[in-house]
């Protein structure tokens, strides 16, 4: 059995990591942290979870957690992991990290768009960032994986097979993408209280999101080169899910029968990436509560693009869900293990 420890559990996505995990015959949660909540119940902070878990709320020592358990999640803001972690913990316990404190290469570039120090550059190299379906044997031997943003996992599993193959001109890809507001967190902020949210869509961070770089800085490794793109995210009023469409100029005259194809090398034996039919795009709906991408296309033959679409629940697949996958990939598991989670509909 495969003791647990999660920093954040209060979170949206380590309420998400509570819930799959509950339901993991190979893993047992040892530690629920939580900084606001020490000492209170957890079936008091998420009542989902009354007569299921009886454990309180505990502190974010990761230095005595390491020491209790096999692998640490951390579902925390930006830059808690990277304060806290030390050559000492990872030679005693496994860190999958949900913050984006380990996602990018370049320690300037992750000062520059998150404005905030980098508090342990030298575990950066060795950071497997955890894309399951593109970096699945270097996960199996990490220490420390970097769990993929919940736009980026969506944004670069629907390009990928087209960026490695050369089929599209990564000059002219634009992203546009729309999440729910748990993407944005539990916390308290104006912007995401109902009367804000409801009854309306908005772009924000235009231009400067943070998730661009790590869309980037994936898309390049795949391509061989150095992409620089348009990302566009907006905040939709439903609870869960994203969709980014995404266009792109064809570097050749290409049918759907080959551009399918083309996914398929990449997706066909892969249990959680599912490639529709023609003519049927994603919809959030059809992956909400599951650890499913979703991904379809459309060639524009009158512009030479080709639009791709690609859907996941922002919690699961996007956060929780892949964080499990790359658990079950650490220790040897079944990488579904805990995962086969039927989407919820309605």
């Amino acid at each position: 059995m495969i003791k647990v420890g999660i920093i954040g559990a209060t979170g949206y996505a380590g309420g998400e990591l509570v819930r799959i995990l509950t339901g993991h015959k190979d893993a047992e949660i040892k530690w629920y942290g939580s900084r606001s909540y020490i000492d209170k119940k957890y079936a008091d902070v998420y009542r989902n979870m009354f007569q299921i878990v009886d454990a309180v709320c505990m502190d974010d020592n990761m230095e005595e957690l390491s020491s209790q358990v096999d692998v640490i999640f951390t579902a925390t803001p930006q830059g808690l992991c990277a304060s806290l972690v030390s050559e000492e913990i990872l030679s005693r316990t496994k860190i999958i990290d949900l913050s984006a404190d380990f996602r990018l290469k370049d320690v300037a570039v992750y000062e520059e768009w998150y404005k905030i120090q980098h508090k342990a550059p030298q575990f950066i190299g060795e950071a497997v960032y955890g894309l399951c379906e593109v970096n699945r044997e270097d996960i199996r031997k990490a220490r420390l994986v970097a769990n993929p943003g919940c736009y980026t996992t969506c944004s670069i599993l629907t390009a990928y097979p087209l960026a490695k193959e050369g089929l599209i001109d990564l000059d002219t890809l634009i992203i546009d993408a729309k999440s729910g507001t748990s993407g944005a967190g539990r916390g308290a902020k104006l912007p995401n209280l109902y009367c804000e949210v409801n009854e309306n869509i908005k772009a924000y961070g235009v231009a400067s999101h943070r998730h661009t770089p790590e869309i980037e800085e994936q898309l390049g490794y795949a391509a061989g080169e150095k992409v620089v793109l348009n990302f566009t995210p907006h905040l939709i009023p439903m609870n869960r899910g994203i969709l980014a469409t995404e266009y792109a100029k064809l570097t050749k005259d290409i049918s759907w029968e080959e551009v399918k194809a083309v996914y398929d090398k990449y997706y066909a034996d892969e249990t959680f990436v599912r490639v529709l039919e023609k003519d049927i795009c994603p919809e959030t709906k059809w992956v909400e509560g599951s650890n499913f991408v979703d991904i379809g296309f459309k060639i524009d033959t009158r512009t030479g693009r080709i639009i791709m679409m690609g859907a996941i629940d922002n919690l699961v697949k996007g956060a929780a869900g892949q964080a499990v996958q790359n658990m079950n990939l650490l220790f040897g598991l079944e990488e579904n293990e805990g995962l086969d989670l039927v989407p919820m509909f309605p």
